[in-house]
């Protein structure tokens, strides 16, 4: 079932420059049961909107799903940047990236 489009989302195209270092973090276990594309942009909106993780739209995959995701693609690595850093410079988000920091940020 196709969702709702949102001004967060980034282009399917956009999408495929960064999957593969997005798939290269999953740990192999199951089957997929989630498009890694409509998970990547519930992380986009949850950048972009600063909501609660419980308050994602439900078109996406369900909050937990989703959170997971992001706890996985936002640890550094090494003294790197985290694999969500590196994949919103790749797409040249760099509004979305400077609010990503801003979220890690210690406090």
């Amino acid at each position: 079932m196709a969702r709702a489009d949102f001004a967060s989302d980034v282009t399917r195209e956009e999408f495929e420059r960064v999957r593969p270092m997005l798939e290269a973090a999953r740990r192999r276990t199951r089957p997929r049961k989630h498009d890694l594309y409509d998970v990547f942009c519930a992380v986009m909106y949850f950048i972009s909107s600063g909501a609660a993780w419980r308050s994602l739209p439900q078109d996406f995959p369900p909050w937990r799903t989703v959170h997971e995701y992001f706890t996985q693609w936002t640890t550094a690595q090494g003294g790197r940047s985290s694999l969500l850093e590196r994949a919103l410079q790749e797409l040249g988000k760099e509004a979305q990236l400077e609010k990503l920091r801003a979220l890690m940020a210690p406090r």
